[in-house]
């Protein structure tokens, strides 16, 4: 909902910099465009970058044999490995540290 508002705030600013450029106010338009990019570019990274982590069961993951303790949770942690892609996923074990 937020990032739909943002987004939409972007675009309506980029809007804005059109019709500053129409009425000839540049300084306006300069401004309504930079922020507009701003805006609709960093919603539209931080969708891409700040991807889902991914699922347990996508490829084909082994487990590594390594263990810690998380220190925020204080819950057991397993580390699984991808081969494939090169990702790692640290999953929560039912054992105590």
């Amino acid at each position: 909902m937020l990032r739909r508002a943002v987004l939409m705030l972007g675009v309506a600013l980029l809007l804005g910099a059109l019709l500053a450029l129409w009425a000839r106010v540049y300084g306006a338009a300069l401004y309504l465009l930079i922020a507009g990019c701003m805006f609709t570019v960093g919603i539209l990274f931080e969708r891409w970058r700040y991807a889902a982590p991914p699922t347990a069961g996508a490829g084909r993951w082994e487990a590594t044999g390594e263990r810690f303790v998380d220190p925020t949770s204080g819950k057991l942690v397993e580390v699984w490995f991808n081969p494939k892609t090169g990702e790692r996923d640290y999953r929560a074990t039912q054992g105590q540290g």
